[in-house]
């Protein structure tokens, strides 16, 4: 499948391309980096640490020449798209650095329940948003949930970002539950973290191709 975003098509596939792991850093830094910076800064330490422990297996990718657009990360089991043990952030950063950031980071662990898979965000460059790609990466996911026989997509959405949670809420996902992060607000700049669910259907699995 393509989007017609712009002069030319971006083609959706799933995993990261070898070389472009800086590529899919930098758009995950560029969406995330809000959230990852009191556990990865400085930047440009944080999205080297990223693309230096990508899973190629954990995400689904849209390309244009090539180049890779945009991309969603999933977690299936104990394996997302960015990795990176306790070992790999001390080696980063220092153990008297590391060790904090050790606790930021495991804010962000989400182990999918049994039928379930967790999706860890949507990332677009900017100059190709508006032409339906972050629709075309979630239909992707949702095959992938497909293929591997789960039931449900699952996610979680913070409040200070109302676009990318009206995008979750066009393509099926509805609130199951919204947790208060007063705590969070002044360290992540987020107060409360709604979750997501969006049923895997049918027509999911019979939309499962690999390379759209």
């Amino acid at each position: 499948m393509v989007s017609t975003e712009g002069r030319r098509p971006a083609a959706v596939r799933r995993g990261v391309p070898e070389g472009e792991e800086e590529r899919v850093a930098a758009l995950y830094w560029e969406a995330f980096g809000r959230k990852l910076a009191p556990a990865l800064d400085p930047p440009e330490v944080g999205r080297r640490f990223i693309a230096d422990h990508l899973r190629h297996d954990r995400g689904v990718t849209a390309l244009v020449g090539g180049r890779v657009v945009g991309v969603a990360g999933y977690r299936l089991g104990d394996r997302a798209l960015t990795g990176g043990g306790v070992k790999d952030v001390l080696s980063a950063y220092g153990l008297f650095r590391g060790l904090p950031r050790l606790a930021v980071l495991a804010l962000f662990e989400r182990t999918p329940a049994e039928g379930e898979l967790v999706m860890d965000g949507i990332a677009v460059d900017a100059a190709h948003r508006g032409g339906g790609i972050g629709g075309l990466l979630l239909e992707e996911i949702a095959a992938v949930a497909a293929d591997h026989g789960c039931r449900r997509v699952r996610l979680d959405v913070i409040d200070v970002n109302p676009r990318a949670k009206a995008l979750y809420e066009r393509h099926g996902f509805t609130t199951v539950r919204t947790e208060r992060t007063p705590y969070l607000r002044g360290l992540m700049g987020f107060g409360a973290v709604a979750t997501m669910h969006r049923p895997v259907t049918g027509a999911d699995a019979s939309a499962t191709g690999g390379s759209r």
